[in-house]
């Protein structure tokens, strides 16, 4: 299960970099084509927007698998032994519970209704349920890690002899 947690961590790494690289180009683009030319591109302010809320969406997933999301830890810095694991178990089942309830039922419903109702970007002509698209497979992917973290937890839990 390690292994292919690393591989989704490396992919959707490589994913978060690429789309970076070309938000980048295309903001410079707007720029160049705004300053330069004098003559601002029509699509290139609705795609860096729609590329922020991938990257955004996608890289809290990215963390979440990391660990590196933010948290209060003040009650499990203090604890130690099970009652630290316990609380690390509460806390990953409510980010599974919201992963799945919000990102993953919510979005799929927002993407199916907005598919259906055929909604259309202004400027790049394509269907905002793509764009939203993002919300579901973040959600499966915030989920994945939550589920290895439990497991991870309940593993840790038999091995710990203290109370």
């Amino acid at each position: 299960m390690l292994k292919f947690k690393l591989k989704i961590d490396a992919l959707l790494k490589w994913f978060l970099v690429v789309l970076m690289g070309a938000m980048t180009l295309n903001v410079l683009w707007q720029v160049f084509t705004r300053f330069i030319m004098q003559n601002p591109s029509s699509f290139t302010e609705e795609l860096a927007r729609y590329m922020l809320v991938w990257v955004g969406i996608l890289g809290a997933s990215y963390v979440a698998g990391q660990k590196m999301h933010l948290a209060i830890d003040l009650l499990p810095s203090k604890l130690t032994g099970k009652p630290k694991i316990y609380i690390n178990l509460f806390i990953e089942l409510c980010i599974l519970i919201f992963a799945l309830a919000v990102m993953v039922i919510g979005g799929f419903r927002l993407v199916t209704i907005t598919l259906t109702l055929n909604q259309i970007s202004a400027a790049l002509q394509i269907q905002l349920g793509y764009v939203y698209a993002v919300l579901p497979i973040s959600g499966m992917l915030i989920s994945y890690y939550s589920i290895f973290f439990i497991l991870g937890g309940l593993k840790e839990l038999k091995n710990v002899s203290y109370k």
